[in-house]
């Protein structure tokens, strides 16, 4: 559970970065998000929590 709450601290420390340091480009990031299609989302995703899961299953065995 500490692993966890790590993790979601450093996914919130990261995205405030780059808002804080680029927020004209994220402001730009999140308008183009509207023209992708819910499907292209849902794919893109699943493609990036399964790569997740893969980099944390190699680092805990």
């Amino acid at each position: 559970m500490n692993e966890l709450v790590i993790a979601f601290g450093l996914f919130l420390f990261i995205e405030g970065i780059l808002y804080a340091i680029f927020p004209a480009k994220m402001r730009n990031m999140l308008k183009k998000l509207e023209l992708v299609k819910d499907s292209q989302l849902r794919s893109g995703g699943l493609i990036f929590a399964t790569i997740g899961f893969i980099i944390i299953y190699y680092i805990k065995s």
